[in-house]
């Protein structure tokens, strides 16, 4: 039976990291400041936006929340990011995506500094990732990263395969595993004979947005299984992208949803937070 990677308890230990350093950085003078900016009321966003504003008040981060009407047009925002970009007192600039459809998306990512950019997002963020150079990494990515270091599972010289090629999620965590040594394949929906593939597999990690796709016969035996998706059933229950049930008893180690790369998430959106108090000093 496969070992849980449990993405609540690694959350909080990096949280409670953060949460120590940030009070030096505090008494020492320093605060840190993350503005997150929401357009319309998108369910979900707002969800997110609000775990986000409890994880900066319990690691001791000051917060600033724009909750602007769906109607906001570019421009409008486009103004809100260059007064952030030029306040000193602002460490993060947060564009809560999706935003509305009128709203040009990669105009308003753009505009965000990249010494500001904790999502990690901007073109300038992810050529630093690419070429090795100091900056913000896509916070699921890099959460997956620290999942696989805090769980002891080694890296370097394994097998990588990463299902899916979005600019969020699987371009960076082919860049990330690259990083640390792993020999990467990056799979898509073209690819051919997939299973394959997945099966040379060491570790694997699915972000291909289709629920439960991923069955037993696509993952080697003794394989790390990351399942970055999250989908919401007909009977309300949440599932991944991995059919957990059937790749559990053959993996050596897997992600559960929720509860696995979900919580990552935001912990490393913090850890940008504070890198960049400390990048841009």
């Amino acid at each position: 039976m496969a070992i849980r990677i449990d993405g609540k308890v690694i959350s909080t230990e990096i949280k409670d990291e953060l949460k120590a350093h940030v009070a030096e950085l505090a008494a020492a003078g320093k605060e840190i400041c993350l503005a997150v900016i929401q357009v319309g009321n998108d369910k979900a966003s707002t969800v997110y936006v609000s775990n986000k504003k409890k994880a900066c008040e319990y690691i001791g981060i000051k917060s600033l929340a724009y909750e602007l009407p769906e109607e906001t047009t570019t421009e409008e925002l486009l103004a809100i990011i260059e007064e952030l970009n030029a306040r000193a007192d602002v460490n993060g600039i947060l564009v809560q995506l999706p935003v509305p459809k009128h709203i040009d998306e990669e105009k308003i990512l753009l505009a965000i500094s990249p010494d500001k950019d904790v999502d990690g997002f901007h073109p300038v963020s992810v050529g630093r990732l690419n070429i090795g150079q100091k900056g913000f990494r896509s916070c699921t990515p890099a959460g997956v990263i620290q999942l696989l270091k805090r769980t002891g599972i080694a890296i370097d010289g394994k097998e990588c395969v990463v299902i899916g090629r979005s600019n969020i999620v699987g371009k960076p965590m082919a860049a990330m595993l690259l990083a640390e040594n792993g020999t990467v394949t990056v799979c898509h929906s073209h690819t051919k004979n997939l299973a394959e593939v997945t099966k040379r597999a060491d570790i694997l990690v699915v972000a291909i947005g289709k629920p439960k796709m991923i069955t037993a016969e696509y993952v080697k035996e003794g394989a790390t299984v990351i399942d970055v998706g999250i989908h919401r059933m007909d009977d309300g229950k949440l599932c991944g992208d991995v059919d957990f049930e059937s790749v559990e008893p053959i993996a050596g180690a897997i992600t559960p949803v929720p509860g696995g790369v979900g919580p990552m998430t935001i912990a490393m959106l913090m850890y940008n937070c504070v890198a960049s108090a400390e990048m841009n000093e």
